[in-house]
């Protein structure tokens, strides 16, 4: 250093580079700050103008919390591996970061938030994909179009979580979609919040890739969190409705209250899910189900032998194919389920399917039925049907926590 310039007491030159001289003497033990000069009588550090550049460098390395030794490589080190250790850092802060706001997270719901309050979560851990699963299973019930506009409400998922249960129930009035969850861990609650539909299906495409999730739901506001390790996913503002989170949430309809109305019943139908579905898609207008021969009777031929039954399906070139089977003594006999257009238009589609019951005819909107059909889960479906005027109960024959209601509508003409 040129002995001609300036030199800076410790004071000074501390207060032009931003820090305090105990720390100047502090890095100056540790080899990252020496001064330009130390009086040998006094002991009295000296500090060049030309070191301020290096210290201010030193200062900001330890306001972002860089370890002594990762300075000292980034002031005096080769250029890579300067990069090298400020990468690191940042990849470290980042994660301590997302780990202290988990945590804090977690906390912050348990601790009073004035006096007499205190907010009530329930908490659920299901797999990710089963909670994807039931979103879109549930989710196309919801009300769109026009009758989300008269009944705003309708057009959200409602989430419960109660009594060990995760339930998610949709409606549009003219069908009630529930799918219930069991959680492999539980606590708290209940929880009760009302999920903007296209919200919910954004929720459950994070979801299906995460292995588990955490399903927090708070008791009385609109408040819904999903959890993944250190990811935290959250309803949009205005998306979720709670018990405090208005009116909406109080004319939500009463489910339970439709599926204990239900009666028991009279007709039990268990039919390939797929190849009734293929039947009803396409159809624009009202199409007719209507179950024709006995039902009640053994598979016995007069002699008490097997008996052949015959049964006929479209095939896809749009052609009647009969197909012949034997049955069983004393097994109940097939029926054959004929699904037609009410106003004559495509053919008759008859499918094979078990049946309890007399012989029924019933219509259904096929915008209605279709979805119903569409979200149940394995090769069949069981419908049952009290009357020709109340619900029929779609039930996945292999996914019993699955249930949709479809409302049966008014067939023309008169009844067979």
């Amino acid at each position: 250093m040129d002995d001609s310039e300036d030199l800076l007491s410790i004071g000074t030159f501390a207060r032009r580079v931003g820090l305090t001289p105990s720390a100047l003497r502090f890095y100056d033990d540790c080899g990252v700050l020496r001064p330009a000069r130390v009086d040998g009588v006094t002991g009295y550090r000296r500090y060049g103008a030309g070191q301020a550049a290096r210290a201010v460098r030193l200062r900001q390395l330890r306001e972002a919390g860089l370890p002594l030794v990762d300075v000292a490589v980034v002031l005096d080190g080769p250029e890579d591996a300067a990069h090298g250790v400020l990468r690191a850092h940042l990849e470290r802060m980042r994660r301590n970061e997302a780990e202290a706001r988990a945590l804090v997270e977690r906390l912050l719901p348990e601790a009073p938030e004035g006096a007499g309050h205190r907010r009530v979560w329930a908490r659920a851990r299901i797999g990710g994909a089963e909670l994807a699963s039931a979103v879109r299973q549930v989710a196309p019930a919801a009300a769109t179009g026009k009758a989300r506009e008269r009944h705003p409400v309708l057009g959200h998922v409602l989430l419960e979580l109660s009594a060990g249960e995760v339930r998610l129930v949709a409606t549009d009035r003219y069908r009630l979609a529930v799918r219930v969850l069991r959680p492999t861990e539980f606590e708290g609650g209940p929880g009760l919040a009302l999920i903007d539909a296209e919200a919910a299906r954004g929720l459950a495409e994070w979801a299906v890739r995460r292995r588990t999730v955490e399903l927090e739901c708070a008791e009385d506001e609109a408040e819904v969190r999903l959890r993944s390790g250190t990811d935290v996913r959250e309803v949009p503002a205005g998306c979720a409705a709670g018990r405090g989170g208005g009116a909406e949430a109080t004319v939500f309809p009463d489910y339970r209250l439709m599926l204990e109305g239900l009666e028991a019943g009279r007709h039990r139908l268990i039919v390939d899910r797929e190849a009734l579905r293929d039947a009803v898609a396409g159809r624009a207008r009202v199409v007719s189900l209507s179950v024709a021969g006995g039902g009640t009777g053994g598979g016995e031929d007069a002699e008490g032998g097997r008996k052949e039954c015959v049964v006929s399906r479209e095939t896809a070139s749009g052609e009647a194919a009969e197909v012949s089977r034997e049955t069983a003594p004393g097994a109940p006999a097939e029926q054959t389920l004929t699904l037609t257009v009410s106003d004559g238009g495509r053919e008759p589609v008859r499918l094979r399917l078990i049946a309890e019951g007399p012989g029924l005819h019933l219509a259904f909107d096929p915008a209605v039925l279709l979805p119903a059909l569409e979200a149940g889960v394995g090769p069949d479906v069981l419908l049952e049907i009290a009357s020709v005027e109340l619900p029929v109960v779609v039930r996945s024959a292999d996914q019993g926590s699955f249930t949709t209601l479809v409302m049966p509508v008014r067939r023309s003409g008169t009844e067979d």
